[in-house]
Parts: structure tokens; C-alpha cells; sequence
């Protein structure tokens, strides 16, 4: 049995912000080499939400966990032959372009595989590879804003984005999934295919439900600020020295919640008889809820509705998120250079009984790994560029293990 799961496959990473290198990322968390490929000068997302000293970034430094970094800029016709190259050595390509984009970098479905006929291409596009925004580029708030969901985020005449980028990540997700059942399909029949997913069609994931209820007629959903449309009472509260989120799903939770704030008259109500009614209704049990919390600490918040086995938790700064996590369950504080202490980056989202975890290196320093990578192709970095024999020729068999 490898020592990894993925031990042996070889990824090249073109991706850029988040959703296509976080897909990347969790390959290389289950062993396989990751290469990030970009410019010699290195890409804008290097450099976004700067933290270092030479600017890299924060988003970088979590994209970019485990990896290695190869700065050539392979868009360039005289390095086409290096491209292919490192195709023929690599099981999995994933990139975030949009279609003709794609084909214009060489890395479209039908170039790859005639390079190496058994690759696997991963792509994340804004809007998919068809219809008439194929070709458009989108980021996050692309997916947030047509999927229905900043509508109903906010307060009526207000809509609100989240302050995450909950569609970028659960895209890198989504294509990680993806690519992990490209593999296992690999293994069986030895072919390979092209792995696709979109922000879009993930945002829409996420708002099937309220688009089943517009479509069925069942109701039209508008904002209820930090409110659940779906159970009840479920929102935000200020207590006399903070705020807490509680969150009641379920008769039997609604039951001991009553109970827990002495509102046992709102029993029998029918109003709040059922997890939908109590959503339709969330108002009313929110204001119910308000001078409970008002007149306590967050502390006698926690205490009286934990006991009574209430959904509840603290609402916590970053700082405090920072604190919780003191056993590091969740962050490992890594030392990455160019930076004067270690920084905290989430651990892998999935771990496993059966194989050992597969170790943590920071995220790479721009080419830091691009003589290396070119060797190991055969191609020598000489004064003049590169040197090799047959540059556009027959390559080193596969590195690959699938």
C-alpha cells in the first residue's frame, strides 16, 4: 500500500485564486505532487490580501499548501515543447479558464489527450463550457449574485453578499471530488476525461432548494437579515455583553427551547407547530427571544441553553476564532518563509484511520522548484534559456502511477 493515497500521481496546477488551486490543494493533502505553474514574475493571486514581506498573500499561503512551484511562462511558443513535456509526466491537469482561453494557453481536453491519451483535465469556468457566457470570466461574487442567493442575504432594499467566498470554495471542492472519481475511473479502464465544474452551477446547487419552492409555487423567499426562512427561532442575538447565534431546528428542540426561556405559551400555537411555520413566523419568535438574551451575560446564555440542550454558540471575532482552535484541531501554525512567526493554515478537511497524514510543507516560494522540475524532463537551464535534446521530441516516460 502506498504511504499516501494519491502517493505517485503528479498534478500540474494552473489555477489562479481559489476555487481551481484549493482543488489542487486537496490533491496534494492526500500525497499527490502538486506543481503550480506560473509566470516568472509570479501570478496576481500570489500576491492578493498581502501579508509578507515581499507581499505574498494570505489567500496564497492556503491555496498553496504542499506544493511545488514551477515560475515559465509555458504560454510562450518557445516553450510549448516544455509544456508538453510535463503533460506527458503528469496523471492530472487542472486549470480555471474559460474555453477559448483554454485552447489558447494549450491545455483544451483534446490537445491534452493527444499528448498524453490517458490525462485527466479538471477546468472551473465562471458559467460552464456552453451557452452564451461559456467564455465570460467571473469570480465569486458571480455565482453569489446570480444564484439567488444576494438576494435573499441582507434585509429587504438591501441585499448583502457573504463576507466569505463560499462559492469559490465549495467549487475546489466540488472539482476535487470530481477529479478523485477521475482517478478511481482511471484506475478501472485506464482512460482518462475532462473534469468539469462552474461557480455558477455550484451557487446554484446551493439555492436548489429556494429555487424548487419559486418553481412549485410554493413561495417566493425574500431577505430576513440574519433570520432561517426554514426553523425557528433561529437568529442573531445580542446579549448584555456580546452576541450569540442560536439556532432552533425541530419540534423537540423548539420544545426544550420554550421551556429554557419561559415561553411555554407559545405551545399549541399554530402558528409555530412545524419547522416551516416557525420560519414563516421567525419574527415573532426572534422578538420573544430578544429581552432573554438582552438581560444576561453571552456567558448565562450559553449555560441556561446548553442545559437545556439548545443549539447556541458565541459569536467570535476572528481573533477569538484564533483562540478557540488553541489545541490547533483545525489550524496548523506553520513556519513559511518570508514571514517572522508561523501562520495559521486549516488543516485538511478530511482525514483518514488508515493512512497517516501526509505531512505539511508552507506553500512554495516562487520557483523555487523550477530547475528541478526541468531535469527531471530533461532540460538543462543554461545562460541562454533552456537547453535539451529535441525539446519538442519524444519526453521521459510517465511519472505517473495510476
Amino acid at each position: 500500500m502506498s504511504e499516501t493515497i494519491l502517493g505517485g500521481v503528479r498534478v500540474l496546477d494552473f489555477g489562479r485564486y481559489i476555487a481551481a488551486p484549493l482543488c489542487a490543494a486537496m490533491l496534494a493533502d492526500l500525497g499527490a505532487e502538486v506543481i503550480r505553474v506560473e509566470r516568472p514574475e509570479g501570478n496576481d493571486d500570489r500576491y492578493l490580501m498581502p501579508v509578507a514581506e515581499d507581499g505574498e498573500g494570505a489567500m496564497f499561503m492556503q491555496m498553496n499548501r504542499n506544493k511545488r512551484s514551477l515560475a515559465l511562462d509555458l504560454t510562450r511558443p518557445e516553450f510549448r515543447g516544455i509544456l508538453d513535456r510535463l503533460v506527458r509526466t503528469a496523471d492530472v491537469v487542472v486549470a480555471n479558464l474559460p474555453p477559448k482561453a483554454l485552447a489558447k494557453a494549450g491545455l483544451d481536453y483534446d490537445r491534452l489527450r493527444a499528448i498524453r491519451s490517458d490525462i485527466i483535465l479538471t477546468t472551473v469556468t465562471a458559467f460552464g463550457s456552453s451557452g452564451a457566457f461559456a467564455n465570460n470570466i467571473g469570480f465569486d461574487g458571480s455565482g453569489q449574485a446570480l444564484s439567488g442567493a444576494v438576494h435573499l442575504t441582507g434585509v429587504p432594499g438591501h441585499p448583502y453578499r457573504s463576507a466569505t467566498s463560499y462559492v469559490d470554495y465549495a467549487t475546489g471542492l466540488s472539482a476535487a471530488h470530481g477529479t478523485l472519481a477521475a482517478i478511481i475511473a482511471r484506475m478501472r479502464t485506464g482512460k482518462g476525461q475532462h473534469v468539469e465544474a462552474s461557480l455558477l452551477g455550484t451557487a446554484l446547487a446551493m439555492t436548489n432548494p429556494m429555487l424548487i419552492e419559486e418553481a412549485t409555487g410554493a413561495r417566493s423567499r425574500i431577505a430576513v437579515g440574519n433570520r432561517s426562512p426554514i426553523s425557528g427561532p433561529s437568529d442573531l442575538f445580542a446579549t448584555r455583553d456580546g452576541w450569540i447565534f442560536v439556532q432552533v431546528v425541530g419540534n423537540a428542540v423548539f420544545e426544550r427551547w420554550a421551556s429554557a426561556v419561559g415561553a411555554e405559551d407559545l405551545r399549541g400555537d399554530p402558528r409555530f407547530a412545524s419547522d416551516i411555520g416557525r420560519g414563516d413566523h421567525g419574527e415573532a419568535l426572534s422578538e420573544r427571544m430578544r429581552p432573554w438574551c438582552a438581560s444576561r451575560t453571552t456567558e448565562q446564555c450559553l449555560e441556561d441553553l446548553t442545559a437545556a440542550r439548545v443549539p447556541v454558540y458565541r459569536v467570535l471575532s476572528p481573533r477569538e476564532a484564533l483562540e478557540a482552535d488553541e489545541n490547533g484541531v483545525f489550524l496548523q501554525w506553520t513556519a513559511v518563509p518570508g514571514m517572522p512567526d508561523p501562520v495559521p493554515i486549516v488543516a485538511p478537511v478530511a482525514r483518514f484511520s488508515g493512512y497517516p497524514e501526509t505531512g505539511f510543507r508552507p506553500p512554495p516560494r516562487l520557483g523555487a522548484d523550477t530547475e528541478v522540475i526541468l531535469r527531471e524532463i530533461g532540460i538543462a537551464p543554461s545562460l541562454s534559456g533552456f537547453a535539451s535534446d529535441g525539446l519538442a521530441g519524444d519526453s521521459p516516460a510517465p511519472a505517473g502511477s495510476l
